[in-house]
């Protein structure tokens, strides 16, 4: 009976955010017996490899790919986990915090560094930084800023070229702008002093970096603080107008993560898929790789990325999140 409640339970869910997601595509559901749902930050053109890869090596499973945003991650699983097999993010506050909260299932005999996952339950799978992301265009014959304080220098000395056209993240709905952003408070006062003129030439504000980097293609925006490095990558392969920097100054550098919904009603199948990304960005399936390599300690990397413990969840702290966005408001919103 137990079963079969939760059974109604998913099913009324899945048909009351039918219209929800940002993109929902099924692989491989012709020949499976199973089926996975997948819910993830990560855009599909990005992440389909992995699920490829994976189905062809397990022809009995199928996968529904469900897109939305970050903080909608952590609110959907929160709310109906048994809904959800699998959780990826970028957004690795909410996530630790989730598998802090229980919702995660402890997989045992995972082989993974123990710097990159969380009590056998919170995988990180890639690193990607933080860019400052510029439309060349607007930098014609001028030198293109390579750290923050340059950045902002660049942009006092032009407010005339600028106003309007420098976007980053609503960090009170994107939760990687709210990890970026607290990450990069906590690293240099810098960061309120970019704010602030961001600020001061009417900032553009948006809900992810796809939508920044649309933006910064059509001329739109002439500079985005914060993109997502991958999908800036992706995307200046074909638009070399778009010119991506990782500040010298300090970098920000996130790790993407997985974990089983400790609810899920496919937990062995769903073991099999974490053990496949772990696995699959470690040694890439013919030399493809559709997401930047898992790097970390030994790598040169450990400086720069954020890491993967207790102190990650401060932000999250309600009394510290509002005095966050307080700040952050005060600076950005300069009515």
């Amino acid at each position: 009976m137990r079963y079969l409640i939760a059974l109604v339970l998913v099913f009324l869910c899945r048909a009351g955010w039918a219209q929800d997601w940002e993109d929902r595509q099924v692989f491989n559901q012709a020949s499976a017996s199973t089926t996975l749902r997948i819910i993830s930050s990560t855009d599909t053109s990005l992440f389909s490899p992995l699920i490829e890869a994976f189905v062809a090596a397990n022809p009995d499973v199928a996968i529904e790919y469900l897109v939305t945003g970050t903080a909608d991650i952590d609110r959907r699983v929160r709310k109906m986990p048994e809904a959800f097999d699998i959780a990826v993010s970028s957004a690795m506050d909410l996530q630790l915090k989730l598998t802090n909260d229980g919702f995660a299932l402890a997989l045992e005999n995972v082989s993974h560094p123990a710097w990159a996952q969380w009590r056998q339950s919170l995988f990180a799978f890639t690193s990607e930084p933080a860019a400052i992301v510029i439309n060349r265009t607007f930098f014609d014959e001028q030198p293109i800023p390579q750290s923050r304080q340059e950045l902002i220098e660049a942009l006092r000395a032009r407010p005339e070229i600028f106003r309007n056209r420098v976007g980053t993240y609503d960090v009170r709905q994107s939760g990687l702008g709210y990890l970026f952003a607290t990450q990069d408070a906590r690293a240099s006062e810098t960061f309120w002093r970019l704010m602030e003129v961001m600020g001061s030439l009417d900032v553009r504000l948006y809900c992810c970096s796809g939508e920044m980097i649309d933006d910064l293609t059509d001329g739109t925006i002439a500079v985005a603080y914060n993109v997502l490095g991958s999908y800036a990558q992706a995307r200046a392969e074909s638009q070399d107008i778009l010119e991506i920097v990782l500040p010298a100054d300090f970098p920000t550098t996130m790790m993407r993560t997985a974990f089983v919904s400790r609810a899920s009603p496919e937990p062995e199948a769903s073991e099999r898929f974490i053990r496949h990304l772990v696995a699959y960005q470690s040694s890439p399936i013919d030399g493809a790789q559709s997401l930047p390599p898992l790097q970390g300690k030994g790598q040169g990397a450990e400086h720069a990325t954020i890491a993967l413990e207790p102190a990650l969840m401060t932000f999250l702290d309600t009394l510290k999140r509002t005095n966050f966005l307080s700040e952050w408001e005060n600076a950005l919103i300069q009515n």
